[in-house]
């Protein structure tokens, strides 16, 4: 039965290809790597520093740095995802977006000061200087296992999977064809191409979302009624009797697979490996211009992360609205069978919105502001992989390596990279739920990653020996605990835990051990790490800050204070 449905969607889809859609996809494809390879080419009459091809010659100032962020973080898994659960439940994974904006002023006023003013490449590095060098060694490794199985194989067989419901393109064409695309700039023009288009692609994207939001909103007030009215109308969550007891609209629902509760303690376990923590991510901030530039571009990336809610869930939550006036009917959405009965697939809520609504070329526009949100992501951590590969782990073994070649060693594992997570990505349509499968994998990675840096960040007394253990220990639970959630196999009690508090039970379990080894073996504090921790979190608002609006301190205020009045809002 699903097999006949996708058949027949995908042909739907070939068909509504117009010669204009693809038109704007290729000159899209053509101009994005002109771009990447022309960042990366304009210096080579210059000899090419490993500073300029890992960290852009640290000439990055905060638009680009804000802009790159989030391109990096907003991949075909997002897109696909959030009009999924906007279709299906509402509003409340916009607390993913919204919670992410606290952790990017975490990053810009409690972390990036110190990658700066110890001049790190990598995020392991910082850890040699904080800890010790075995806590460099095992972060490395876990930063290049996650880059390639988080960042890149999941975010191509998504972008597979939508790029085939939407134009009809086998998957393993668009895998193969977007990592060789990608991979061609990255390789060819190190860190400056990938902010570079970055930043170009997150205009696109966002371009490519309002049109979308622009044209769900238009398609839902036809019916002559009130759109507000319309949405707010069906979303109302209602028991058996017809009572109304929620709404899809409310953030702060108290029930469902994740609970408000679970966002508040488990996100910022996730959200701080993953904005403060995570080499893919973090990249842009270590090639800041100085330690302004790194502040305030993690701030202004939090002001761009409150439109995804508005931007690419509400849509979701619209177009649930729009299929149930009858304003297209609900045979156009694709079904699939649970438990015996046929039921509506929403996974396909983003493809079937492009598909419905919006006028041939535009269709173009999106699938590049698609190709925008794939790119960005691969790219970024095919970056990420390539500096810590030649740093933490090449130079290891080979000390002396002059800085050609270590661009020349961070090309190669580029290509590796690209390689090994073609071949991830072709397997990952055995798992039931890619969305659910790359969140616990997250939740089990973060967790003493997330530990290890809040403690040595926030605590003297952090020591070594706890690091190094936690980091180890936390390796082979999370390997442990991620064979189990992929084979089916389930742990009495655990696997009934919301996945966000799973991984705030074990980031706590990890922070409890850092707290007792630290206390029995204290750490032995060099002339360095005596400056890479805070006294008290309020010496953090004591450096240097730009005069007027460009301070980070009042824009941090101003961010906090929007996001309350959001929250409030949306209670």
């Amino acid at each position: 039965m699903e097999n006949s449905i996708d058949m027949d969607v995908n042909a739907e889809a070939v068909n509504s290809i117009g010669g204009i859609d693809i038109g704007v996809i290729i000159v899209y494809i053509v101009g994005i790597i002109a771009v990447g390879c022309w960042a990366g080419m304009r210096n080579k009459n210059k000899e090419e520093s490993a500073k300029d091809y890992f960290l852009a010659g640290g000439t990055l100032k905060w638009p680009a740095i804000g802009l790159a962020l989030f391109a990096t973080n907003i991949s075909t898994v997002h897109l696909v995802s959030l009009a999924q659960t906007g279709f299906d439940e509402g509003l409340l994974s916009g607390n993913y977006e919204w919670m992410a904006v606290f952790t990017l002023v975490i990053l810009g006023v409690f972390f990036a000061p110190f990658y700066i003013r110890s001049k790190v490449t990598t995020l392991p590095d910082f850890l040699e200087k904080r800890y010790s060098r075995t806590c460099r060694d095992w972060l490395a490794v876990m930063s290049v296992v996650s880059a390639i199985a988080i960042h890149i194989a999941f975010a191509l067989y998504t972008g597979a999977v939508v790029l085939k419901g939407m134009f009809g393109f086998p998957i393993l064409y668009s895998v193969i064809g977007v990592a060789i695309l990608t991979g061609i700039y990255t390789v060819v023009g190190g860190l400056m191409a990938v902010v570079l288009t970055e930043s170009i692609q997150t205009i696109v994207l966002l371009l490519g979302a309002c049109f979308v939001t622009y044209f769900c909103w238009t398609k839902l007030g036809s019916s002559g009624e009130s759109v507000i009215d319309l949405i707010t109308s069906h979303a109302q969550i209602k028991n058996d009797s017809g009572e109304v007891i929620d709404s899809k609209l409310s953030m702060l629902k108290s029930g469902g697979h994740s609970p408000w509760y679970a966002f508040l303690l488990g996100f910022p376990v996730l959200g701080i490996w993953y904005w403060c923590a995570d080499q893919t991510i973090v990249q842009r901030v270590l090639g800041a211009k100085d330690e302004n530039h790194a502040r305030v571009g993690s701030i202004f990336a939090g002001f761009i992360k409150i439109l995804p809610v508005f931007i690419f869930i509400l849509p979701g939550l619209m177009f649930y609205a729009i299929i149930q006036q009858g304003i297209i009917p609900e045979s156009a959405m694709p079904t699939k069978l649970v438990d015996g009965k046929e039921v509506i697939d929403s996974s396909q809520t983003y493809a079937v919105m492009i598909r419905e609504l919006l006028p041939v070329g535009l269709k173009g526009v999106v699938a590049a502001a698609l190709l925008s949100a794939l790119m960005s992501t691969v790219s970024g951590a095919l970056n990420s992989i390539s500096t810590l590969v030649s740093y933490d782990i090449y130079k290891r073994f080979k000390a002396d390596a002059d800085d050609q070649h270590l661009v020349k060693v961070g090309r190669i594992a580029c290509v590796a990279a690209t390689i090994i997570s073609i071949i991830i990505s072709l397997q990952l349509d055995r798992f039931g739920s890619i969305i659910q499968g790359l969140n616990t994998l997250i939740g089990y990675i973060a967790a003493p990653i997330t530990a290890v840096f809040v403690m040595g960040v926030f605590w003297k007394k952090a020591s070594a020996k706890a690091a190094v253990t936690s980091l180890a220990l936390g390796f082979v639970i999370s390997l442990v605990l991620m064979i189990f959630s992929f084979t089916g196999i389930t742990i009495p009690v655990w696997s009934e835990v919301p996945f966000l508090m799973q991984a705030f039970y074990l980031c706590a379990f990890y922070m409890i051990l850092i707290g007792i080894i630290s206390t029995l073996n204290p750490h032995e504090h060099t002339v360095e790490s005596e400056k890479l921790y805070w006294k008290t979190p309020f010496e953090a608002l004591q450096g240097e800050a730009w005069k007027g609006v460009g301070n980070y301190k009042s824009l941090s205020g101003v961010l906090i204070c929007i996001m309350i009045v959001l929250f409030y809002t949306f209670r």
